[in-house]
């Protein structure tokens, strides 16, 4: 049995379904094939769950933080039966929903698993055995990624986690520590401790969120501290040990975390795996697809997402995988430069950036300043009970080149941020602005009109 596509796309997750979704609408005939769930991992075991848990027990710090000006006073308890009942739910809704969007659009899509037997050929195999030839134009490759460890951390499931099973849950651990201050991390330790878990944060780096702004840092560490999480920064975990109560976590000769889970959160890695690739690229790196300025890895096959390691973000992934449908059906081309990318951290607080910090930006020899504005004197953050947190911009002579927030609410304005770092807004454009009042977004205004330093 064979068939025939202008483009084949593997993988189901944010790229694997932009990209098929555009190229049927550039008229292209397309196929997806993904062996699991479609969505991948943010639908099924990442940012949509994640987001939904804490959604969920948003009510939880909000209630603290009136509490705390003794405005008023009650308890919310979230049943976590009921909330995987919910996110079960949700999920396979959502899956259908894209299923249905895919076959509407004129997608096939395919289940199964595939081997590259030929420059512009796979070989698919079903459940039941029965195999397809299917021949195309042009392949997208959107592998995806997986959670990455080292050794010493390996997880076993049971005591020892990854993000994967932490979602999947079904009560809360007495106490947690979470291996990695990375979004992950961060996020994942929110959530437990609003449920109840005593939760121990453990970042081998100087300080959490170690990729962003050294005072967007503290100011997350303040703030998750005084919400009863603690916090170790510039800590090397040396070994885990398993216990009758749970894990021992070493973090040096006469010091140890005892917790009755630990998660690892240390980052993702880049699926690279796709039968038949390698020995059609056999001088491709094992830790990346890597690809060209076009996102191609040979004349026929792009690669897409996170499996080429360039952005492991689900709306950089999906950016990539329409460029990649566009540029197979001749409709642009390259290289791919997709602009400023927003990286976020969701929670209470939540924190964003768009463009380089201070750091990097002078590690490239570029001579900056930087202008900022508190929260404190917000409006909305002051009836919220969080005037903790402020927003920092970051100039090049009269052009703004980075964006970077942290606070209650504030991914609000990072759309509006990375539309003022993508067309490298001036001074004069802020103040020509009007902004609503009383929002957010006007702390965003007062630091990019504040003098920079």
């Amino acid at each position: 049995m064979s068939e025939a596509y202008d483009i084949l796309v593997i993988g189901g997750g944010p790229a694997g379904y932009a990209a098929a979704l555009e190229s049927a609408a550039q008229g292209k005939s397309t196929a997806l094939m993904e062996r699991n769930l479609l969505g991948g991992t943010c639908l099924n075991r990442g940012c949509i769950p994640t987001k939904l848990f804490l959604g969920a027990t948003a009510p939880i710090p909000a209630m603290a933080a009136q509490s705390r000006l003794r405005l008023g006073q009650g308890s919310f308890t979230v049943d976590m039966a009921a909330l995987q009942k919910r996110k079960a739910s949700l999920l396979a809704a959502t899956r259908q929903a894209m299923a249905k969007s895919l076959e509407t659009a004129g997608v096939r899509l395919i289940s199964g698993e595939a081997e590259l037997c030929g420059p512009t050929q796979v070989l698919v195999r079903s459940e039941d055995a029965a195999q397809t030839r299917i021949d195309f134009q042009h392949l997208i490759l959107a592998l995806g990624s997986a959670p990455a460890w080292p050794e010493l951390l390996t997880p076993d499931g049971e005591a020892v986690l990854t993000s994967d099973h932490a979602l999947d849950l079904s009560t809360v651990p007495e106490s947690l520590a979470v291996i990695g201050a990375g979004a992950i991390g961060l996020e994942m330790a929110q959530f437990f401790q609003r449920m109840g878990s005593s939760v121990t944060l453990i970042e081998a780096a100087d300080r959490i969120a170690p990729t962003e702004d050294p005072e967007i840092s503290a100011q997350l560490a303040s703030m998750l501290k005084r919400q009863g999480v603690t916090v170790r920064a510039g800590t090397t975990v040396f070994a885990l040990e398993r216990t009758a109560e749970g894990v021992r976590v070493r973090l040096g000769p006469e010091e140890d975390v005892a917790a009755s889970k630990v998660l690892v959160a240390v980052g993702r890695k880049p699926n690279t795996h796709f039968p038949g690739l390698e020995a059609m690229l056999p001088a491709m790196k094992k830790n990346s697809l890597e690809v060209d300025e076009n996102l191609m890895l040979s004349e026929h096959i792009f690669a897409v997402g996170d499996c080429n390691g360039r952005t492991l973000l689900a709306h950089a992934a999906e950016d990539q995988g329409r460029f990649a449908a566009r540029f197979a059906a001749g409709k642009i081309s390259g290289p791919y430069a997709p602009g400023p990318i927003p990286f976020c951290i969701y929670g209470d607080p939540e924190a964003f950036r768009v463009g380089p910090t201070l750091e990097d930006a002078r590690a490239k020899g570029l001579t900056c300043t930087e202008s900022k504005a508190q929260l404190a004197a917000n409006p909305v953050a002051q009836a919220a009970a969080a005037p903790h947190g402020l927003v920092k911009v970051l100039w090049r002579d009269d052009t703004v080149i980075s964006v970077s927030a942290v606070g209650h609410g504030v991914l609000h304005m990072v759309t509006a941020a990375t539309i003022m770092v993508s067309q490298g807004w001036s001074r004069s454009q802020a103040e020509n602005l009007i902004f609503a009042h009383p929002t957010l977004d006007e702390t965003l205004r007062h630091a990019l009109l504040a003098n920079p330093q």
